[in-house]
């Protein structure tokens, strides 16, 4: 495999609040870089590192609080290719292969996105039928395979 065929590994999370299975609105968050655009919180795995481990890391710093039980796991990896302006920041990954869980806060737990390294700017909860109009193009698919699997399973 080249280096422009290297997807970097990765844990995404579909989290939904305290109040699931009565309430099923979804965890959007706003990218603080890219102002108009909305995602699921995710993150890299590092070396060694195991996937769980790495998805209660990346909760923690990316909306501060790690508080949160697994409802589910997609069972496959899922790939993406970044869109060529990201690529070229991304180098020398072509764009992220990932597991995917999903993922209900605890009672106490506290959102906070003035992380160490902060990503977002806000979030909010919107209805599972609304998150593709908040995602980005590149990601869509993905989120739609990943929901409706999870909507498959009467989880979402």
């Amino acid at each position: 495999m080249s280096k422009e065929e290297i997807y970097r590994p990765n844990v995404a999370m579909i989290i939904v609040s305290n109040e699931y299975p009565q309430k099923k609105d979804v965890f959007i968050a706003q990218r603080n870089d890219l102002t108009d655009i909305w995602q699921f919180p995710q993150g890299g795995i590092d070396e060694g590192e195991e996937v769980k481990e790495a998805l209660f890391r990346e909760m923690e710093e990316e909306i501060g609080t790690d508080s949160a039980e697994i409802i589910a796991e997609y069972p496959e990896w899922i790939s993406y290719d970044f869109p060529p302006k990201i690529a070229n920041k991304m180098k020398p990954y072509k764009g992220q292969t990932q597991k995917y869980f999903l993922l209900k806060l605890a009672k106490d737990a506290k959102i906070n996105l003035d992380t160490k390294h902060p990503e977002f700017i806000n979030y909010k909860f919107v209805a599972i039928e609304d998150v593709l109009d908040f995602t980005p193009h590149f990601k869509q698919s993905v989120y739609e395979k990943v929901i409706n699997h999870f909507k498959r399973e009467g989880l979402l």
